[in-house]
């Protein structure tokens, strides 16, 4: 199980690597200048590329920790800071979601926010970050 464990974390690094990295290639994109369509099309490869990098590592968490909670079941069900875990992960999920979304509208040039807006939303997956690392390593409301 440990190995399983291991696996979880490893991807979960994966995963917030991309959700912190793409966000900010989106406040680069929104500051480009339309004129220099090569810059463009640059930052649409790369959101393109680091999209894919954060699906496998969204994916393979989501599945090793699937696995874990399957494992300990009813166990870690029981505890209540398991409950709070799953909804910031299923929050993460969606904000993941929204990405793919932003990515999408980039690729269309059908952008509408400023660089402002995507400096502060690239600051909410270190929110999940926290919360989920606080409630797995203290495990408070047990």
């Amino acid at each position: 199980m440990l190995w399983i464990k291991a696996f979880h974390v490893i991807f979960m690094v994966t995963w917030f690597a991309g959700l912190f990295y793409l966000p900010r290639v989106f406040v680069y994109h929104a500051m480009g200048d339309q004129a220099n369509r090569d810059q463009i099309e640059t930052f649409k490869v790369m959101e393109r590329k680091l999209l894919v990098m954060t699906h496998i590592g969204g994916g393979l968490t989501i599945l090793f920790g699937t696995w874990l909670l399957l494992a300990w079941l009813p166990t870690l069900l029981s505890v209540p800071w398991m409950h709070v875990k799953l909804l910031l992960v299923a929050g993460l999920i969606v904000y993941h979601g929204f990405c793919v979304k932003l990515v999408t509208d980039f690729r269309h040039d059908a952008n509408t926010r400023s660089h402002v807006w995507y400096r502060w939303f690239n600051e909410i997956p270190v929110l999940f970050l926290f919360g989920i690392v606080i409630l797995v390593i203290v495990r408070p409301f047990n």
